[in-house]
C-alpha cells in the first residue's frame, strides 16, 4: 500500500495543473477510444467492455464485466448481446458448473482491428523513451496508485 501526503501539502498550482492533465487525458482518451469502437461498429462502451473481457485471464461471466466496468448487470447483458450480434463473444457453458453461462472472445475476429492500436502504442513508446528506468518507475507507481484509487472510488462504490 502506498503512503498519502495530505492535501494541504500539496499546493494548489500542483493540484490544478495535475486535475488539468488528468481532465485532457481523459478526454483524448474518451475520443480515441470513441473513434476505435465507430471503426469497429459498437459504442464506446461495447468496445471497453470487450477490452475487459480480452484482459481477463479466460472467460467471464456477465456479474464480473459488470464488476470492472461499474455497470448494472443488465446493461452488460445488453453489451454481451451487441457484441456477440457482431461476433466479438460467444456465449458458452461453464464446464465445471452447466448452469452458469460464460463469455469467452472470438479471437479471430479481433485481429482485424489491432492496427487501429498502433498509433497509441506508438505514442507510448515515444514519451516513455523520454525518460529514465528510474523515472519510468515512478510514473508506474503513479499509474497504479490512479487506477487503484480511482477504480475503489468509482468504480467499485
Amino acid at each position: 500500500m502506498f503512503t498519502m501526503a495530505p492535501a494541504n501539502e500539496i499546493p494548489p498550482d500542483v493540484l490544478e495543473r495535475f486535475s488539468w492533465y488528468m481532465r485532457e487525458l481523459s478526454a483524448l482518451t474518451v475520443m480515441f477510444h470513441n473513434r476505435v469502437a465507430e471503426q469497429m461498429g459498437l459504442s464506446t462502451t461495447d468496445e471497453k467492455c470487450l477490452d475487459l473481457a480480452m484482459r481477463a485471464d479466460g472467460p467471464v461471466t456477465a456479474g464480473r464485466i459488470a464488476e470492472l466496468s461499474g455497470l448494472s448487470t443488465g446493461a452488460v447483458t445488453g453489451v454481451i448481446d451487441r457484441l456477440e450480434r457482431g461476433g466479438f463473444v460467444r456465449r458458452v457453458r461453464d464446464p465445471h458448473d452447466r448452469r452458469k453461462v460464460l463469455v469467452e472472445i472470438v479471437p479471430q475476429d479481433l485481429e482485424k482491428y489491432a492496427h487501429l492500436f498502433d498509433e497509441a502504442g506508438k505514442s507510448m513508446v515515444e514519451v516513455l523513451g523520454h525518460f529514465t528506468p528510474e523515472e519510468r518507475e515512478v510514473l508506474e507507481r503513479y499509474n497504479r496508485l490512479q487506477i487503484e484509487t480511482f477504480r475503489r472510488r468509482v468504480i467499485e462504490r
